[in-house]
């Protein structure tokens, strides 16, 4: 006689409610409003001057929050800390006004710094520097590559308040840093218009470190510069019929250092 096959019953998986759905919907639009709104701000890399390491037409996202002062509600949420040698920033220009740029930063306060032959010494060591690309080393530019001991003038594009301040803070062979100051360069050393021509960074300029590449697409040199209306339309255009050709998806999601 064949024995009767005992089935456990099987629970039925409790289905979500609507209101546990758009609760949960919630808060992951509201985490990322915040992300966005107070931690992240999204940029692009306008220039060559951060060649190799940061290409014209990347898209970053940059941390707004790391180098900011800490605050008592989020200090043991968020990571701050103090800007070191080496850090990649995004700040607002001292040579013009309500321009983002992009450099990595060489000297901290209290630093000496000067350059020779192109070659860049800190506290009187020569620096390793594998990123730095030298793609126009070939066209000579004294100040540029021996600074600060060549005296700054309107003939290698230094500002007039550059020109006016940069020896009260030259000892020596030496370039030093102030306080709450910095001084950076970019990696494409040879065409990075830098603090060696407008000076150093004020802390409060300092906006951020870029942490990844989110997008990154073929663009023009100077794309940036095209403010006008149908500049703008057509390149939108050109970008939406290039988008899969023209982006660069092997530099997605790329960490930027």
């Amino acid at each position: 006689m064949a024995k009767e096959k005992i089935v456990e019953p099987v629970e039925e998986k409790q289905k979500e409610t609507t209101v546990e759905f758009l609760a949960s919907l919630a808060v992951v639009l509201v985490t990322g409003l915040f992300i966005i709104t107070f931690v992240m701000q999204a940029f692009e890399i306008p220039s060559s001057s951060m060649e190799d390491t940061l290409l014209i037409g990347d898209h970053v996202f940059v941390n707004r929050e790391q180098f900011a002062p800490p605050t008592k509600w989020m200090g043991p949420l968020l990571p701050y800390r103090q800007i070191r040698r080496g850090d990649i920033v995004v700040f607002l220009s001292p040579a013009e006004a309500g321009l983002y740029v992009v450099k990595r930063v060489i000297g901290i306060p209290g630093d000496r710094i000067h350059l020779r032959d192109g070659v860049v010494y800190r506290n009187g060591e020569k620096l390793n520097e594998p990123y730095v690309m030298h793609k126009e080393a070939d066209m000579p530019n004294p100040y540029r590559d021996n600074f600060p001991a060549i005296p700054a003038s309107d003939m290698y594009s230094v500002t007039p308040q550059w020109q006016a301040l940069i020896r009260s803070y030259v000892e020596g062979d030496d370039l030093v840093v102030p306080a709450d100051s910095y001084f950076a360069m970019g990696d494409n050393r040879d065409v990075s218009y830098d603090s060696r021509f407008w000076g150093f960074i004020p802390r409060d300029n300092v906006i951020g470190r870029p942490m990844f590449i989110y997008w990154s697409f073929e663009t023009p040199p100077n794309q940036y510069q095209h403010k006008e209306f149908g500049e703008r339309i057509q390149f939108l255009i050109h970008i939406v019929i290039h988008f899969f050709d023209q982006t660069r998806w092997t530099r997605t999601f790329k960490a930027v250092k």
